[in-house]
């Protein structure tokens, strides 16, 4: 037991003996180097320089939110524009449309008027040639009568008058006059 009561007591010696340097102890050397080097940081400036370059970051990231809100901006008014011409162009091929629907039965019309102009034309041009053939079949056919009865008369004024009833007959026409 006497071997186990001098482990003890070695273990509470080491633990109870820290290293010491100028009569600081670890921990207070670890404090001691951060206060020295908050203090090199202060004299020169850093948290000075660290605030400058956060300052010119967040001065760039406002810059860019900036343009990007003016992008935004101009894309809206473009898409709002190109709307408005898209409206346009449905309103204008909808007009184009409704005139081309107008014309196309202002044609249609046109059209029915002179089919049915030319078929009065017609009509009238073909009825104008049957008279002009009723009138040449009618003088045809006098023609003839009067051939057919001008060769009667011939033949009967050969016949039945002579000379003599001639002269009767101009003498009383002339004192008829």
């Amino acid at each position: 037991m006497a071997d186990l009561s001098l482990i003890v007591l070695a273990e509470a010696a080491s633990e109870a003996a820290e290293p010491t340097a100028l009569g600081l102890t670890p921990p207070m050397w670890v404090a001691l180097s951060m206060a020295v080097l908050i203090v090199v940081m202060l004299v020169l400036k850093v948290p000075g320089v660290l605030t400058k370059g956060l300052d010119n970051s967040i001065a760039e990231i406002r810059k860019q939110l900036d343009e990007a809100k003016a992008l935004r901006a101009d894309a809206e008014a473009l898409k709002a524009e190109y709307a408005a011409r898209i409206a346009n162009a449905e309103k204008d091929a909808a007009a184009m449309l409704a005139h081309a629907k107008a014309e196309a039965e202002a044609i249609v019309a046109k059209a029915e008027s002179d089919t049915t102009d030319v078929i009065a034309r017609r009509e009238k041009m073909a009825s104008d040639k049957i008279e002009a053939a009723e009138r040449g079949a009618v003088a045809q056919l006098r023609v003839k009568a009067a051939e057919a009865a001008t060769s009667a008369a011939r033949g009967l004024i050969a016949g039945g008058y002579s000379a003599a009833n001639d002269k009767a007959q101009v003498d009383s026409a002339i004192a008829s006059i």
